[in-house]
């Protein structure tokens, strides 16, 4: 089924510079630099603890909910700094977060839910009814589904429900959070293909994603956080035939050495087993 475009708005576009938070004496990120221009889908690659998910929450402005802070740096949105924005504001201005773990309103219904998520939005009535016709067109179990509770939908419609609660904000810039975190493989790449409609529909898009061979078929650029520091970046297609995140991070091994380990070890002399 198609879905209806969204609102004529343009795609946003981002740039963090120099970006160091904290929480506490804890320094989660160092001097990040990322671009996310217009239009484009841009990943952020790395392991637990690398930073990925304060990242997201520095750009969103949600980071003090957590207990961090900003020690450096800036955060521009559409050439607009964001320092002083709250939350509520960046998400008025189409920049718009899907934290990791769904976090959907259990108890509330599925229509709820997707009400909740255009509070705040631009555009009244109107654009609200075009929001929900292009979620219910994108995820139409959340039609089928509207007067059910949130909490009892499985995990991968309640990611379907996440995403589409962010959509009813009509997003220029959309921040994603490891939205195929605990997903069946055919469920994740149904909501990889969802993203990918919906970058398509005029939605910039900034991915972090566990799922690194699954980021990298959806990303143009690709970023790599490695103990709150860019390790690596450039376009994705270089980052994935790249050893070093093939073997961290697509779990793909080096042939050669393993080829070279092996006849090493074919060449060791034998050691006898020892005995008292």
């Amino acid at each position: 089924m198609g879905s209806p475009r969204s609102s004529g708005s343009s795609p946003g576009s981002l740039e963090v510079r120099g970006l160091s938070v904290g929480y506490g004496p804890v320094r989660a990120l160092r001097d990040v630099a990322l671009d996310v221009p217009a239009g484009a889908v841009v990943t952020v690659l790395g392991g637990n603890g690398a930073g990925k998910s304060t990242l997201l929450r520095a750009i969103s402005r949600t980071l003090g909910y957590h207990g961090g802070s900003v020690a450096a740096g800036s955060v521009s949105y559409d050439g607009r700094d964001l320092r002083g924005t709250d939350a509520a504001r960046a998400v008025a201005s189409g920049l718009v977060h899907v934290p990791e773990g769904r976090q959907v309103f259990a108890r509330m219904t599925v229509a709820d839910n997707l009400r909740a998520g255009a509070l705040g939005a631009r555009g009244g009535r109107a654009a609200t009814k075009r929001a929900r016709a292009r979620v219910h067109a994108l995820f139409p179990v959340l039609a089928d589904r509207a007067h059910q509770r949130a909490g009892l939908l499985s995990g991968g419609e309640q990611q379907m429900l996440a995403l589409g609660r962010a959509l009813m904000a009509s997003p220029r810039l959309l921040l994603l959070d490891e939205p195929s975190l605990g997903l069946a493989p055919l469920m994740a790449a149904r909501i990889a293909e969802t993203v990918r409609q919906i970058n398509a529909e005029g939605t910039s898009v900034l991915l972090v994603e566990q799922n690194a061979a699954l980021a990298l078929r959806l990303a143009s650029v690709a970023y790599v956080l490695d103990v709150g520091e860019v390790a690596l970046h450039g376009p994705a297609a270089e980052l994935a035939a790249s050893d070093e995140v093939r073997r961290r991070y697509l779990g793909v091994v080096d042939e050669t050495a393993a080829e070279d380990a092996g006849r090493a070890e074919a060449a060791a002399p034998a050691l006898s087993r020892w005995t008292a």
